[in-house]
Order: structure tokens, then C-alpha cells, then sequence
């Protein structure tokens, strides 16, 4: 007994190692919500258009994929410490260099830094939990890992929508300041330094990198740049769906056969690992994609403006700041995979809510829903990822942080392209079968236009009367669409639910 005990214990350097992590995550995680609330004046202050300016996002969203794997073998190469405070010291000035940008291509430039930068930091802030904590104190861990991670969805647009309002959008490259500050002074005292490898530089698997690079980063571009060029019906879009397929293969091959790999995908055959990976890839595509879908449609259908979604979106923290002290206590109750389980059927009773959107579901349907899904959020992430590497070396947690993180932000990318594709496709669709049954000679219809006998009316008359029932129809179009893609993410969590009792304990 007392042995266990004493293995249970803690340093205050682990605690502070750990919880310093985690002001990275949610610096790094808080940074792509924060920005997109406050795109639109980015663009009108730069001069952009609308597709120049999705650049600011895609160009983040493409380093960080780019980043994620390579993290490890930074890692291993240059320590733990040294990759940490290097990543999060050019977080920082790229942050403060991002609200003084001139223009769009500087701030362009800048995002790419910024989101290399900032990619080490959430598989770092995984690793140190699995390094630095016991078994025994792994849940409570993840449990704030998941906090940081949905805190800083939920702070994200709200902040950014409230200092865009009062202030300026150069504010809100602001907000990382104290989290950076934070994880520069916890690193520097907590975490030992280690010598370099260099040698291992000569020994990287660079064709490797180059294929993953290739990959990864033109897959990143098609599902960003996908639906604003009409998939593939750009020639810009094929190029670099081929690209993305060749990489992709490139990469696979290397880390497989290679001798010299930089991230071992072989963890990928460990059942546990393997299955929870999955889940975590849906995971991701139905989080991303929904935090994606909820503010677009609050502004679209429901005229909201910036701080209106923030306010609407504070509720999805602060359930789970409310639960993260019970889940270590959970973990111990229940086992991790009934957990999972019960936290994907959560979620997906949360979207069943969100799926039927009529002309007065704003708020008073979307803001429990969302509850729903943060109560359901932090079961799956912690109790996900204790079962995942569960099983696995510490000298593979490197790889196996890299490898969850990179599916994860995987899944969010698909999934946002892909519920933002179901939205478009489904709203035509929609709106052909209610104009199939809307004609302007139907008796209940004249009845319900404005004004009498439009058809006898004078042109503008008609105009306007028939621009009304346009909208009218597209509206409630756009509602059924909506009310599809929450009905799809229902089905995806749904059947992770009963994929998750398929997981293995110990």
C-alpha cells in the first residue's frame, strides 16, 4: 500500500510541467476560434475579399497539420524543453506581429508561423500528461486537457466577438499573451534540459517529411478551399487532390517500411490505440464541424451578430469547467469505455436536438443543445484517451500524442468541409422540392403573399411579392439543411457510441 501511494505522488516541477502544457493548448486551441469570429473585419481592414481572406485561416490551419507530426522527432532531436519554449516564444511574436499586419500577405506569412508554432504545443501538453503524471493521476490529467481544449472553443469566439465589437480585431491576437507568458515561465523551471541529438538530422527520414509535407498540407488546402471553388470542378482543386494522394501514400510507405521513420504509425495496429484513433478522428470531424455550423447558422438565419454568438456559445465551457473535478472520480466509478460510450451518445442526443430547426429555433434550441454536447465532450476526451494508451510504452508517447492530435485535427478539417458541403448541397436540394410544390396560381398561396391579387398587380408589385417567397423558401430550405447536418452528426456519434463498447479495459 504504501509503495502504491508513494508511486501516486506528484512533484509539484510534474504539476507545474503539466499545467503549463495546458496553458499551450488552450492558447494554440483558443487562436483558430478566435480569429474566425473576427474574419470579416480582418478582411474589410486588409482590403480582402472573401476567398482572399479565407487565406488567414487556411494558411494556420495548413502549418499546424504540416507541424503536428514532425513533433515527436523535434522532440527527440532537440528536447522536449528546448521545442517547447521555441514554439511557444514564436507563438507569441507571430501573435503580436499578426495585429500590427499592414496587409493581407504579411498577415498571411505571419499565420503560417504562427500555427507551426503553435502545432507542438497540444500533442506537447498530451505527452507531458502521459510522462510526467502516475497511472493514477493520468484521468485527472485528462480531464484537464479536455477542459483547455473546450474552454478555449467556447472563450474563442466569445472574446473574439466582444473585443472585435469594443475594440479592434487587433485585439484579439492579444488574448494568447498571458497563456504564453505563462507556458514560457512553467517550462523553463519545470522541465530539465537535455542534450541535443543532432546527429539525428543526418539520420531523418526527410523524403519522409517531404511526402507528408506534400500531403497533409495540399489535403488541408482542398478541404479549406474545396467549397468556396467547386471542388472539382477547379482545376486548382484536382492538382491538389492528386498531390494530397501521392503524398499521403509517400508518407505511409516511409513510416511503415522505412528504417528511419519520424512517427511510428505502427501504433495504429495496438487494438486500443487503433479503435480509440478512429473515434477520436470522428470526434474531431463532429466537434470542429458543429463549432463551424452553429455560428454560421445563429448569423445566417437568425441575424445574430458577433458578441450575440459569443454570449450563445459560453454555456459549452462552462458545463465542463462544472464537470472536470467529477471525472477522475467518474473514472473510478464507471469503466473508461462505458464512459466513451455514454459520452458519444451525449453528444449525439445533443445534435438529435439541434435536428429539427424551424423559423423560431434560435437560442432557445442551440443553447441546449450545446449543454448536451459539453456534458458528453469532456466523458469522451478524457476517458478516450486513457483507454488509447493504455498498454503503450512512455518512450512511444511522442508518437502516440502526435498521431491522436494530428486525427483529431484530421477529423475537424473533413468534418467541417464536409457539413459545410452537406449544408450547400442540401439547401438546393431542399429548395427544388418546395418549389415543386409552390406555384404563385395556388389559391392558399395568393391568399398568404402580401398584398391582394398580386398577379393583377403592376410589375414591381409582382417583383417584390414573388423576392419575398424566394427568400421564404430558401429560408426554410436552408433550416432543413442545417437541420441535416446535425442529423448526420447524430448517426456518426451514434455509432462511435457503440464502436467505444468494442474498446478493451487493461
Amino acid at each position: 500500500m504504501e509503495a502504491e501511494a508513494h508511486s501516486s505522488q506528484v512533484s509539484l516541477r510534474a504539476w507545474v510541467a503539466v499545467i503549463g502544457g495546458l496553458f499551450g493548448c488552450f492558447m494554440a486551441g483558443m487562436n483558430v476560434h478566435v480569429t474566425s469570429a473576427a474574419l470579416p473585419e480582418i478582411e474589410g481592414a486588409l482590403g480582402a475579399t472573401f476567398e482572399e481572406g479565407s487565406w488567414i485561416s487556411t494558411a494556420y490551419l495548413v502549418a499546424e497539420i504540416i507541424m503536428i507530426p514532425l513533433t515527436a522527432w523535434l522532440v527527440q532531436v532537440f528536447s522536449l524543453r528546448r521545442v517547447m519554449l521555441v514554439g511557444s516564444g514564436l507563438f507569441l511574436v507571430a501573435s503580436v506581429a499578426c495585429s500590427l499586419a499592414p496587409n493581407l500577405q504579411t498577415m498571411i506569412v505571419i499565420r503560417v508561423v504562427q500555427g507551426a508554432a503553435g502545432a507542438v504545443l497540444i500533442p506537447l501538453s498530451f505527452q507531458l500528461i502521459i510522462t510526467e503524471l502516475p497511472a493514477s493521476k493520468v484521468p485527472l490529467g485528462m480531464a484537464l486537457f479536455s477542459l483547455a481544449n473546450s474552454v478555449a472553443q467556447a472563450a474563442g469566439p466569445s472574446m473574439g466577438g466582444w473585443l472585435t465589437d469594443m475594440y479592434s480585431w487587433r485585439w484579439i491576437f492579444y488574448l494568447q499573451l498571458f497563456p504564453g507568458i505563462a507556458l514560457l515561465a512553467a517550462v523553463a523551471w519545470s522541465i530539465d534540459r537535455q542534450p541535443m541529438q543532432l546527429k539525428l538530422l543526418r539520420q531523418g527520414d526527410w523524403w519522409g517529411i517531404a511526402c507528408m509535407v506534400l500531403g497533409l498540407g495540399a489535403l488541408q488546402i482542398v478541404l479549406e478551399e474545396g467549397g468556396r471553388k467547386d471542388w472539382f470542378g477547379s482545376p486548382f482543386i484536382v492538382w491538389m487532390t492528386l498531390l494530397a494522394v501521392v503524398g499521403l501514400i509517400g508518407f505511409v510507405a516511409r513510416q511503415l517500411g522505412g528504417r528511419h521513420g519520424f512517427i511510428n504509425l505502427r501504433l495504429l495496429g495496438h487494438y486500443n490505440f487503433g479503435v480509440a484513433s478512429v473515434a477520436m478522428f470522428i470526434f474531431g470531424a463532429s466537434t470542429f464541424g458543429l463549432v463551424f455550423l452553429v455560428p454560421n447558422y445563429l448569423s445566417q438565419l437568425q441575424g445574430y451578430n458577433a458578441r450575440e454568438i459569443g454570449v450563445s456559445l459560453i454555456l459549452y465551457g462552462l458545463v465542463q469547467l462544472v464537470m472536470a473535478p467529477f471525472l477522475p472520480r467518474l473514472m473510478k466509478w464507471l469503466s473508461a469505455k462505458l464512459l466513451v460510450a455514454s459520452g458519444f451518445a451525449i453528444m449525439a442526443l445533443g445534435c438529435w436536438m439541434g435536428a429539427h430547426l424551424s423559423t423560431d429555433s434560435a437560442s432557445n434550441v442551440i443553447v441546449p443543445s450545446i449543454v448536451v454536447r459539453g456534458i458528453g465532450q469532456p466523458l469522451i476526451m478524457v476517458a478516450l484517451s486513457v483507454l488509447a494508451v493504455q498498454g503503450l510504452a512512455k518512450a512511444e508517447a511522442g508518437s502516440a500524442s502526435a498521431v491522436f492530435s494530428m486525427l483529431r485535427n484530421l477529423g475537424g478539417a473533413v468534418g467541417t468541409a464536409l457539413l459545410a458541403q452537406l449544408v450547400v448541397v442540401r439547401e438546393r436540394v431542399h429548395a427544388a422540392r418546395i418549389n415543386e410544390s409552390v406555384t404563385v396560381f395556388d389559391p392558399a398561396l395568393q391568399q398568404r403573399l402580401p398584398g391582394e391579387g398580386v398577379l393583377q398587380a403592376q410589375l414591381p408589385d409582382q417583383q417584390w411579392a414573388l423576392q419575398i417567397l424566394d427568400q421564404g423558401i430558401h429560408h426554410q430550405a436552408f433550416l432543413m439543411a442545417y437541420s441535416d447536418a446535425f442529423y448526420l452528426a447524430c448517426v456518426a456519434l451514434t455509432l462511435c457510441a457503440v464502436a467505444a463498447l468494442m474498446l478493451r479495459r487493461g
